[in-house]
């Protein structure tokens, strides 16, 4: 079974949708970006469900600490998730993560037998490609993805920039929200006009608002 980890909206009006969050690479599901990212979606609507990968909740638990699997090793962890998180609730759901979680939700959408409850996929700081390696494009998981997906990405993200991306062309299903002179955190640097609350504040409404179109849609 799953822990989740449960964020969800204060007061009695029905969230607008579950949103299945895994974590990215290197950081666990409570870190810093995804308390308070988790906290914005729920003030926004959303009831938040994370989770860990086996290998990052084996480091909770002592184990040694290495590497992640390959992202497309993770899709069947992601995908026991999903189907204990559907059982537990109603409604429409959204799958994301934070860079490699994303795109390892991004791969699972691949999938022909994904529930119809299932309505889109939410990557936050997708990492088109490996840092300082434009050579080398992540966009097939986008591409084969069978859900619209929405990308939150930082204007100046290592994986990813508003420039390196402007000749990209995605596919028809997947749309950036760009976020003003965000890291791969979505942060902006000291000097910016643009805070970090006021980043995850918008992410956090635009992935309300796409779970909303997406679940009218459905």
């Amino acid at each position: 079974m799953t822990d989740f980890l449960w964020t969800r909206p204060d007061g009695e009006a029905p969230a607008v949708a579950t949103l299945l969050l895994a974590h990215g690479a290197g950081a666990a599901m409570d870190s810093g970006f995804m308390n308070r990212f988790a906290g914005h979606a729920a003030a926004a609507g959303l009831d938040v469900a994370r989770f860990e990968f086996a290998y990052m909740a084996g480091r909770r638990a002592g184990s040694p600490k290495r590497p992640p699997p390959k992202a497309e090793l993770l899709v069947g962890e992601f995908q026991k998730a999903l189907q204990q998180v559907l059982g537990e609730t109603s409604g429409p759901v959204l799958i994301g993560g934070k860079s490699m979680g994303g795109r390892v939700a991004a791969m699972l959408a691949a999938s022909s037998s994904l529930p119809r409850r299932v309505t889109g996929v939410a990557c936050l700081g997708y990492p088109f490609h490996p840092q300082g390696r434009t050579d080398t494009w992540r966009l097939a998981p986008l591409e084969a993805s069978r859900r619209p997906v929405l990308i939150a990405q930082g204007e100046r993200d290592a994986f990813g920039n508003a420039a390196e991306l402007e000749d990209v062309m995605l596919p028809d299903q997947a749309r950036i929200v760009w976020l003003e002179d965000g890291s791969h955190d979505l942060a902006p640097r000291g000097a910016s006009p643009a805070t970090w609350e006021g980043n995850l504040t918008r992410t956090a409404q635009a992935v309300a608002d796409f779970a909303r179109e997406t679940g009218e849609t459905a």
